[in-house]
């Protein structure tokens, strides 16, 4: 069967497994079925999901001219330390930054391939843990901008990593930390002004279970520009990535804005 569509983030459902679900238009693929068996990834061409224009992707799914324009991609966004709406500063459009920024974001730590801390909105728990690979997270703090949970991020990246290694991740050479302990930790790392909304009691320990039949040794990223037929067996999901038995890995959200078709 084929299914023609543009690539956006996998949607998943928490569960245990997690499940994962491709959606285009007129279709949508429950991945976790597809497991062991052949699956042909073909790129057709590029539609950029803001202006819809069959323009080449520049990074994030978005064209050259959108990333630059568009609020949705704001500097903000990857640095929530430069979040300017709790002020009544505009970065792009006000309306829109009030929207994301002025509500309830929590700072966390998470096991993907070590110890990382991150920021999310409330709302994208656990799906922010799980688009990243995490095998367990914990809250630190819930506060109600995106300014303090940037500026909380920044004072913790001093002792912990804030970015997820890919290929450990994908190999599951993950550490092993007890994360309720290590919360206990940054208690007097993070800013004065949040110190408040510090959680250390509440239990709220995830823990994520992947769909995965066997983790590679090695891993090698599949790039649909410079491989624009693919062919495989897919072994595992873990994050926003496709593995496969020859050790290939697909990232669906670093492919956001292509179009392909795919072949099940």
């Amino acid at each position: 069967m084929t299914y023609e569509g543009v690539l956006t983030k996998m949607q998943t459902e928490f569960g245990n497994p997690i499940q994962y679900y491709l959606v285009f238009e007129n279709s949508f693929l429950n991945l976790n079925q597809l497991l062991n068996k052949n699956i042909e990834i073909n790129f057709v061409g590029h539609k950029c999901l803001n202006c819809a224009k069959k323009k080449k992707i520049f990074r994030q799914g978005f064209c050259y001219n959108c990333f630059y324009s568009s609020a949705a991609v704001g500097d903000w966004i990857m640095k929530p330390e430069l979040s300017t709406a709790h002020l009544g500063i505009q970065d792009r459009d006000l309306v829109y930054e009030e929207k994301v920024q002025l509500q309830p974001h929590i700072v966390y730590l998470a096991l993907s391939s070590e110890v990382k801390v991150g920021v999310t909105r409330k709302t994208q728990m656990p799906t922010r843990w799980i688009d990243q690979g995490a095998t367990q997270a914990i809250s630190i703090v819930e506060v109600p901008n995106r300014y303090l949970a940037g500026i909380t991020e920044v004072a913790l990246k001093n002792h912990y990593a804030d970015k997820t290694n890919w290929r450990k991740m994908l190999t599951n050479n993950v550490e092993q930390i007890d994360l309720i302990t290590e919360r206990l930790k940054v208690e007097h790392l993070i800013p004065t002004e949040v110190q408040e909304y510090f959680y250390s009691q509440k239990n709220d320990l995830y823990e994520m279970d992947y769909p995965v039949l066997h983790y590679p040794n090695k891993v090698n990223s599949l790039s649909l520009d410079k491989t624009p037929h693919f062919q495989g067996i897919l072994t595992g999901i873990k994050g926003q990535y496709l593995l496969f038995e020859d050790g290939t890995v697909f990232n669906i959200r670093g492919s956001e804005g292509y179009v392909v078709t795919i072949n099940v």
